[in-house]
């Protein structure tokens, strides 16, 4: 199945032939433009999506004396009108704020510099491209698409309209993991041979009886290019342990949960962020223990839900050496003096982010590419989806990360997008 990206391939060279090192072209925003502002000055942004993970994105960008929150977005009433008085009661830069349940109109202002999404997952893409395309800057949760063709055209239309995109994998900002990926990166545990990234798991999605949809709620927007069910809470639930995050049809399950955040540290310090694995497994398929998805190279990576020493989230196994890293700057090397070992003048040193939000905030202003931009989004979320994919059919899928094909399957190729209901084609 070619996509427009892949069958666009020369002109994305040929665009980014004058781009930066990190391979994205230097734009000056629209309203520095549009006025006599200074990029350092105050950024407008509008919350779409206001469930628990806009939470922290609410509190951060309040407090900032450089952001306005000018709109917040969400299809729950209830949700809404507590984001505006949370962001005028915490807001330092002092101003109308607009609550509104649709996201266009957050969109649609001249004024909204960038949007921030908090949407479950199946209404990131149409999101975000709406934004780009209106000349906003973004930051989406992860992952950041739900399909691959949508992550294909998320990157593209970003690089085509030179947008400064974040997608919310903040452990590239966090110490640990940028050391656990530089240890790898020079080579100091040897050639890894196999990696485990602890998941864990989600209860199945079950039969749920019909429930009133609550006052207030737009839960056929709410619903958007996904098929119709009837409502019930157990569905729309925003909650880390389960809610919509348990169904196929909003995301894709653990995958994309907490892989979406393991999975991009593997590629990262694997030097991967321009490429990916060539074949998916689905845990179980002859006799195989794992879900696993294998590089060319022969590098495998085991999903595991739980068993990782001192409850590590990832182990890098090296020919001469390990390395285990986690949240709360946990990290743990075998020999155990790698993990203090400074680097040289001449070893590899990752793009250093300490704060993923403000390092968002500073690629707005400056226009310098973010840590985690579209591009490496993009290779984050097909090895989600991917994964997904091979579970769902019950069986391994061959993957070309060069074309970004799936290989010698044409049923397993039209799962790399979604039918979507009438009235929400991207």
């Amino acid at each position: 199945m070619k996509t427009p990206v892949v069958s666009r391939r020369s002109f994305l060279k040929s665009s980014a032939a004058a781009a930066s090192s990190i391979g994205f072209p230097m734009f000056i925003p629209s309203r520095v433009l549009a006025g006599p502002e200074a990029p350092s000055n105050k950024i407008n942004v509008g919350l779409i999506g206001n469930g628990l993970i806009m939470q922290g994105h609410r509190g951060y960008l309040s407090a900032d004396e450089g952001v306005q929150v000018v709109a917040v977005c969400d299809v729950h009433k209830e949700k809404l009108d507590k984001a505006l008085a949370e962001v005028k009661e915490k807001s330092k830069v002092k101003g109308e704020c607009q609550a509104v349940a649709e996201f266009e109109a957050v969109i649609e202002r001249a004024d909204v510099d960038a949007v921030v999404i908090g949407t479950p997952d199946h209404w990131h893409a149409a999101i975000a491209l709406a934004a780009i395309r209106a000349g906003k800057d973004v930051y989406v949760e992860k992952p950041m698409t739900l399909t691959v063709l949508e992550a294909q055209l998320v990157r593209e239309a970003a690089l085509r309209h030179g947008r400064i995109v974040q997608v919310g994998t903040q452990q590239r900002s966090e110490r640990a993991f940028r050391k656990a990926v530089e240890i790898v990166r020079n080579g100091w545990i040897g050639k890894v041979h196999t990696i485990y990234a602890k998941l864990g798991e989600f209860p199945a999605p079950g039969s749920y009886p019909e429930m009133p949809v609550p006052a207030g709620f737009d839960y056929d927007r709410w619903l958007g290019p996904t098929p119709w069910f009837p409502y019930n809470d157990a569905r729309v639930k925003g909650d880390y342990g389960g809610g919509w995050r348990c169904f196929w049809e909003y995301g894709s399950r653990k995958n994309g949960d907490w892989g979406a955040h393991h999975f991009d540290i593997i590629q990262w310090a694997l030097d991967m962020d321009d490429s990916g694995p060539v074949e998916f497994i689905p845990k179980g398929f002859g006799g195989a223990e794992f879900q696993t998805h294998i590089y060319a190279d022969g590098t495998k990576v085991h999903r595991k839900d739980a068993g990782i020493k001192n409850d590590h989230m990832i182990h890098f196994v090296g020919e001469k050496g390990e390395v285990f890293v986690s949240r709360g700057d946990k990290l743990e090397t075998t020999p155990e003096d790698l993990a203090k070992k400074a680097l040289g003048p001449n070893d590899i040193r990752v793009y250093e982010s300490t704060n993923h939000r403000a390092n968002w905030l500073e690629g707005i202003r400056t226009r310098k590419q973010t840590i985690c931009h579209a591009g490496v989004g993009a290779r984050t979320a097909h090895i989600c989806q991917l994964s997904g994919i091979a579970e769902r059919l019950g069986r391994p899928i061959k993957w070309d990360p060069k074309k970004e094909e799936i290989i010698g399957d044409p049923a397993a190729a039209r799962w790399l997008d979604r039918p979507r209901r009438a009235g929400y084609a991207l």
